[in-house]
């Protein structure tokens, strides 16, 4: 499936092919942090089918606690989170942030990870209040 999408504020831009069952959720206390919310949620993608199309998203690496090396790509701008990759092994996929997706709306996770950190309540916010605005 075609996808193209990019940060909030549009200066970084991408477009690849990705299997839209290759989605997941993970609930690990690092991709809180990351994502500044109570879980990550990424679409799998292979490097050589990911590309940049318009600006240059800044790094941080991510050294976690095997000593495995996670590059976390952000626009320097916004900050919106864009995408991650890793070395050796890990260095042919790109995990996409969904919420970067403009076609987010036709992709849906098919499994969760690290789900001893997940926070209480997330998987059941039918209880809450709705608002459409």
């Amino acid at each position: 499936m075609y996808i193209d999408g990019g940060c909030q504020c549009g200066q970084v831009r991408y477009e690849a092919d990705v299997d839209p069952r290759e989605i997941t959720i993970c609930h690990c206390t690092d991709c809180q942090r990351l994502t500044g919310t109570a879980y990550r949620v990424t679409v799998s993608a292979l490097r050589q089918k990911f590309r940049i199309t318009c600006g240059d998203p800044k790094e941080y690496i991510k050294i976690a606690d095997n000593g495995r090396r996670r590059m976390q790509y952000f626009c320097s701008n916004c900050g919106s989170p864009i995408y991650t990759t890793g070395e050796l092994q890990d260095a042919d996929q790109v995990g996409i942030r969904l919420g970067t997706i403009n076609q987010r709306q036709d992709l849906k996770p098919w499994a969760q990870f690290w789900c001893s950190s997940e926070l209480p309540w997330a998987q059941d916010l039918r209880a809450l209040p709705r608002h459409d605005d």
